[in-house]
């Protein structure tokens, strides 16, 4: 693709655009685990828009800010280490930009590299520590009106569905609403906290690996899937998820590619919505984490060689575990209900992170032109050369079924990757 330039203006606060409520706001015991402190960084490309698009959004922000006026404050971080938010109405960071070129000039950045994705997010700003804006946004504007919306926040703040439901708001008040359709709960408050024995703890300092893994995108078709699918319950009896076939394809491959010694065991880890093993449920409007880590650990020789029906199925057997592991952690007495910390990933080439952000709500934000066509996560700093990660997403619309963006093998690796993704892809989808 080629290359652009960006040219922005200095920034501003956007505040709410009425009074709120001011005073301090607990996070709950899932907002606080360490290793969710670090900042989300989202693109979200839109075919579509006009002359007036940036003023319109920039005003629709600040009425979304008054629902969410947390959002608008700072999130502070007390002697103790524990974070919360100040509510001070100061606002969120917001930056106009324009880009030299039309964004089909640039394949509407489609697989942009790193340096130019850069450009389409919010330039950091000159403020103290822990002073920081909870969110930061800039809206760049092409030559064929289309524009690409660059999104910042602290994975502390919200989750994916949380910060889905901030920008769906936004793009309600963008298109005229009056209210927002679902109203935000904070609810914080509600969520129990484990005993002190289970409470988050900073992991002790560890000595941080460095790879050089190297950026590898596979798309599959809705048809591809549905015959995977499809495979799986003819060969088992049950049905399956497009995530469990797709992570099971990914995770077996990369496998095979890598080559560890047979005995040597490999981990896969992805969060699971725990929202309705609550009690009390958190409410349709809650916006904050309810995720929780389920980690699959099997030898690296049993899953190079085992069919990738069984792969899947080790999958679910784990998942199925997922709810009385998370209320263990949430709800258990005492030491004999103790678990080993689960949101601490091993930070070793042996383990493999994925995510799923297809169905968090980010692809139906629409601002009054239309839904993205394109919405993925910037690679992100705090996991990048240090945690093999994947990421399952929407591919660039038209096109329909599941893009897998991934950062998980190293470059002697990648060839071996690519072959091993294509031959289980076509071996699986062969069969019927």
């Amino acid at each position: 693709m080629s290359a652009f330039s960006v040219s922005s203006s200095s920034g501003a606060m956007v505040q709410p655009c009425e009074p709120t409520p001011s005073g301090d706001l607990n996070l709950s015991v899932i907002d606080k685990v360490p290793e969710l402190r670090f900042k989300v960084r989202l693109l979200y490309v839109f075919k579509e828009g006009n002359e007036k698009s940036v003023e319109i959004i920039r005003r629709a922000l600040s009425k979304a800010l008054v629902p969410y006026y947390p959002l608008a404050g700072r999130l502070q971080e007390t002697s103790g280490g524990q974070l919360h938010v100040s509510c001070t109405g100061e606002g969120v960071w917001f930056v106009e930009a324009y880009a030299d070129s039309t964004l089909a000039d640039v394949n509407y950045i489609d697989d942009a590299p790193l340096n130019l994705q850069e450009k389409l997010l919010p330039n950091s700003i000159p403020v103290l520590k822990g002073q920081d804006p909870v969110v930061l946004m800039q809206v760049t504007s092409f030559k064929c009106r289309g524009f690409v919306m660059g999104v910042i926040f602290p994975h502390s703040i919200s989750d994916g569905t949380g910060i889905s439901q901030f920008l769906n708001t936004v793009g309600e008040f963008a298109r005229g609403l009056e209210h927002p359709s679902v109203e935000p709960v904070w609810f914080r408050d509600e969520i129990p906290t484990p005993s002190p024995l289970r409470l988050p703890k900073a992991p002790p300092p560890v000595l941080i690996p460095h790879y050089e893994l190297k950026y590898a995108p596979f798309d599959f078709s809705r048809h591809q899937i549905d015959r995977l699918k499809r495979e799986f319950t003819l060969l088992s009896g049950k049905a399956c998820s497009t995530f469990e076939v797709l992570t099971a394809i990914l995770w077996k491959s990369r496998t095979r590619a890598i080559n560890l010694p047979h005995s040597s065991i490999i981990k896969l880890i992805f969060y699971s919505n725990a929202r309705r093993f609550l009690n009390p449920r958190p409410p349709k409007g809650f916006y904050g984490n309810c995720i929780f880590p389920v980690t699959v650990a099997i030898s690296s020789g049993w899953l190079a060689e085992a069919p990738l029906e069984e792969v899947v199925k080790l999958i679910q057997e784990t998942k199925a575990k997922f709810p009385d592991h998370f209320k263990k952690w949430m709800y258990g007495k005492g030491d004999e209900d103790l678990i080993e910390e689960p949101f601490t990933a091993p930070l070793d080439y042996a383990t493999l992170c994925i995510s799923d952000i297809e169905h968090s709500g980010q692809d139906f934000i629409d601002y009054g032109w239309g839904h993205p066509i394109q919405t993925f996560p910037v690679e992100l700093s705090h996991v990048m050369n240090t945690h093999p990660f994947g990421f399952l997403c929407m591919p660039p619309r038209p096109k329909t079924g599941i893009r897998l963006k991934t950062w998980c093998v190293d470059d002697p690796h990648m060839l071996s990757f690519h072959d091993e993704i294509i031959k289980l892809l076509k071996l699986n989808c062969s069969r019927l």
